[in-house]
């Protein structure tokens, strides 16, 4: 596995050495020992996830504030532009973000360490998007941040369209406003 650190040095960009011919490929999209072997981190994953999302549907920016969660994130089907934003107060790249494309062919994953908040916009006509998280999800505690809040300054690849939004991201709060770690 490959493992390359983003302009957030906390983010991980991962690529699992894939193996094909002519039946198809072979991957290990998930294995202790070579994650802490890779990247020097000891994660232990309680919950995973699985959502199936249209062409433009964008999700988050989320994050939760109690007990927050560490994401190894990837996509199986598709293609999403995938963000991770830095949310800790005490980090000189607070508001800082980092956005990379996953997809069925690249196979790579990132890595979204807790105090950071998460948000994907789907790229192709439908994404299978999988991720492991180290803590369990808690509702009270899931907050948002707003998609396109200035402060941050996502270039989202939307080329003019709109993105579609469910009603707790359309109502999100700014960075400003929000609370973070």
């Amino acid at each position: 596995m490959k493992v390359t650190p983003t302009a957030l040095p906390e983010v991980l960009m991962l690529e699992p050495t894939v193996f094909g011919d002519q039946r198809g490929f072979f991957l290990e999209s998930w294995n202790a020992k070579t994650f802490q072997e890779s990247t020097g981190l000891d994660v232990r994953f309680v919950q995973d996830n699985h959502s199936r999302s249209a062409r433009d549907v964008l999700r988050g920016i989320h994050y939760q504030l109690v007990r927050p969660q560490g994401k190894l994130v990837r996509v199986v089907a598709g293609a999403v532009f995938d963000v991770a934003v830095d949310l800790r107060r005490d980090s000189p790249r607070y508001g800082h973000w980092v956005g990379l494309e996953l997809s069925e062919k690249n196979h790579r994953q990132l890595w979204v360490p807790p105090g950071f908040g998460h948000a994907f916009l789907v790229l192709s006509d439908s994404a299978d998007f999988l991720y492991k998280t180290t803590e369990f999800w808690m509702a009270e505690h899931d907050r948002s941040v707003a998609w396109n809040d200035p402060q941050i300054g996502i270039a989202w690849p939307l080329e003019g369209r709109q993105p579609v939004l469910a009603a707790k991201d359309r109502a999100a709060p700014a960075l400003s406003a929000a609370q973070t770690y």
